[in-house]
């Protein structure tokens, strides 16, 4: 498990109506009071719940009757669902784990091979756990949320299950060698929870351990020690945070030369404050700033991105460097040497880090396109190469591993299939598996363009067209953004998107706006909390662009986006309804004067700000869509869409909002999938599903100007 899992966005408790534990909230409180449409946050609530069947049974009987909708889903499904497709694998234990799902493991298996094996067309995958079976025999829904092993063979793994694809999950303890659950093993109930090996016997355990024990944001304020056959309610406390924290988190870092135990403090979502256990069992706090990302350890150095500059024993390291510090002088507190290990330019930013057992891999950004380099520490200090890739596209890092020296990548762009490398022992890459093409790419090209955004910066998108495309302003266009939490948008093979939007005439266009993290900490930054109507004001600059440069007009452009996507797409069609004729806001976020009272919502105020603050309340009631819903404006008719089993960006948000524009009296279509978690489905069936509702959606709008 890497420092970036940890911060994988785990499960809230929440009460009756999906609040959020703990935490005063009089403003907010008083807007719930006031607002007519407050009943349809009872999550499970009948009447929330019979108001959502009806509004599907209405959208159904519009898109599903379409005659191109189950031609499109079956071709969805199809590629979704494919046999052939790369089967990602995970270095683990000195094999490849991979979890598989088609048309016949539809809740699907994990399953593991040897490398040598994976290296084949056909590799001889031995099947661990079948969700499906397991399903079936526990009369349970259950969606796999993955596993955390432990041993140099990772026999011992703690498996977490989700009912219905919620965040929140149960946790058991599996022996792969018997492939059975253990009797009277480690076991968890449903919660968000953090949970870590520290030893064969003993767990780190950040979970809801009773009243006082969440904090406002739902997450465990306590990271205890649970030792094997012993009761979790007495386990002691190795670390408790403030109830105004996001959480406690323990991450624990096995490798071949020991292991180090770290215990995390989160003041907010982008700040970090860390603990390590020593061998006498005391914690002591490392000497390191809070604007740091910990990525791991290696060879008794802390692995570090900044995200903020740090001046340090007679150096200036920059926001966005990555950099190792001895462990042994954070845990001392004081630091005589930092060694940086790269410093991106102006225009790069680091993407991703993978510690493998002798050299760290980094996966860049330059001017978005990826690149892979190879990092060593010598006598002189490190020493970086770049590693012979394809160019112009996206390149990952799918797997490292601290007791192994291979390495697996990925590469693919908007129009070539994903190919999958293999680094033998750091060494020259081989393409072991690459994804057949799912539609005839040659007639399209994509290319690279620059907006300009309100205050002037230049805001760079992709775009993908036909090369005869006309510059005549009648092109159906999907513009795509999300624009928070740094998270980047990079070229991605379009595969399903390619045959159901491309093959008809359609435009693709991704945004690389302010608030995401194309061009490292300083790009996110730009657009925190007061400054966050940059991101709206850059993906409004890209459609303007659009428009001028006569690719698209109003009628013929649609903008999508979930998550923090869907309240830009939410944000920008209140703002600047002008532009679009098509508007997808999934899974969103559009109650910005209480979204941190909802779920998981309190944790992203270091992303938004605080409604309970005046003065930050006053930033974000100028674009919180669903204050900001007007009847006498001219809305396209948006697609909305959400999850009940979404435990992390309540779907609350998006009931409201198609509430009001109803009662506003505009046009609007509403789903809600009612599993499937924040990605609003639970198996790749229903992802076919929702992904023929979105382009039936767009092509009624946009080409048949419906």
């Amino acid at each position: 498990m890497t420092a970036a899992a940890l911060i994988a966005l785990t499960a809230t408790p929440v009460s009756a109506n999906g609040t959020s534990p703990g935490g005063s909230h009089p403003f907010a409180d008083e807007q719930a009071r006031l607002d007519p449409f407050a009943w349809l946050e009872a999550v499970e609530g009948e009447k929330a719940l019979d108001w959502s069947r009806q509004h599907n049974d209405r959208t159904f009987a519009r898109l599903k009757n379409d005659p191109r909708f189950e031609p499109v889903r079956a071709e969805a499904e199809k590629v979704l669902t494919a046999r052939d497709r790369i089967a990602y694998g995970r270095l683990e234990g000195g094999k490849v784990d991979n979890f598989w799902q088609d048309q016949t493991q539809v809740r699907g298996i994990w399953r593991r091979t040897t490398l040598d094996s994976y290296r084949a067309a056909e590799p001889d995958w031995d099947v661990v756990l079948d969700i499906d079976k397991l399903s079936k025999d526990e009369g349970r829904n259950w969606v796999y949320k993955g596993h955390n092993c432990f041993g140099a063979d990772a026999n011992r793994c703690l498996v977490h299950l989700s009912d219905g694809g919620k965040d929140a999950v149960v946790v058991r303890e599996f022996d792969v060698a018997t492939k059975s659950f253990v009797q009277g093993g480690f076991q968890l109930p449903e919660s968000k929870q953090t949970i870590d090996w520290l030893d064969q016997n003993t767990l780190l355990v950040a979970t809801d351990f009773g009243p006082g024990s969440m904090t406002d944001s739902g997450y465990a304020r306590q990271v205890r020690l649970w030792k094997r056959g012993t009761d979790l309610a007495t386990a002691p406390i190795l670390l408790e945070v403030g109830q105004k924290d996001v959480w406690a988190r323990p991450y624990a870092v096995h490798r071949p030369e020991g292991s180090t135990i770290l215990l995390q403090r989160g003041p907010d979502f982008f700040t970090e404050e860390w603990h390590v256990l020593g061998t006498d069992g005391k914690l002591a706090k490392l000497a390191l700033p809070l604007g740091v990302d910990l990525k791991g350890v290696m060879d008794g150095d802390l692995i570090v991105a900044l995200r903020a500059d740090w001046s340090v024993a007679g150096q200036d390291l920059k926001k966005g460097d990555l950099v190792a510090v001895p462990l042994s002088q954070a845990a001392a507190g004081t630091i005589t040497r930092v060694d940086l290990i790269h410093s991106p330019g102006e225009t790069a930013a680091i993407q991703g880090v993978g510690i493998a057992r002798d050299a760290i891999y980094l996966d860049l950004l330059d001017n978005v396109t990826g690149k892979l380099l190879e990092t060593r520490k010598g006598a002189g200090g490190w020493t970086g190469k770049e590693i012979g890739l394809p160019a112009n596209g996206s390149l990952s890092i799918v797997s490292t591993d601290g007791h192994s020296t291979d390495v697996l990548v990925n590469y693919t762009n908007f129009l070539q299939p994903d190919t999958l490398y293999l680094l033998p022992g750091g060494g020259t890459p081989e393409a072991i598996k690459s994804l057949p093409a799912r539609f005839d790419a040659s007639p399209f090209t994509a290319e690279q363009r620059f907006a300009t955004s309100k205050d002037g910066t230049r805001v760079p998108y992709f775009i993908v067209h036909r090369k005869d495309m006309k510059a005549d302003g009648e092109n159906p266009t999907l513009l795509y953004g999300y624009g928070g939490f740094e998270i980047s948008m990079t070229p991605a093979y379009m595969s399903a998107m390619g045959k159901g939007w491309l093959e008809q005439g359609g435009t693709y266009v991704v945004a690389n706006i302010r608030g995401g993290g194309e061009f490292g900490p300083r790009w996110h930054q730009a657009a925190l909390k007061e400054n966050r109507q940059r991101a709206y004001d850059d993906f409004q600059a890209v459609a303007e662009d659009l428009i001028r440069t006569r690719v698209t007009k109003p009628a013929r452009l649609g903008i999508q986006g979930g998550s923090n996507g869907g309240l830009l797409t939410g944000v920008t069609m209140t703002q600047r309804p002008d532009l679009f004729g098509a508007v997808i806001v999934a899974v969103p976020l559009l109650d910005m004067l209480r979204y941190h009272t909802l779920l998981a919502g309190a944790s992203w105020m270091g992303e938004y700000g605080d409604p309970e603050i005046p003065a930050e309340r006053s930033w974000i009631a100028r674009y919180s869509p669903y204050q900001n819903l007007r009847a006498n404006a001219r809305y396209p008719e948006a697609f909305v869409y959400t999850s009940t089993k979404d435990d992390r960006v309540h779907p609350g948000h998006a009931r409201k909002f198609v509430a009001r524009m109803e009662e506003q009296g505009h046009k609007v279509i509403y789903y809600e999938n009612i599993e499937g978690g924040h990605s609003a489905a639970a198996n790749l069936k229903q992802r076919a599903e929702v992904t023929a509702l979105q382009i039936v959606y767009l092509t009624q709008k946009l080409i048949d100007g419906k």
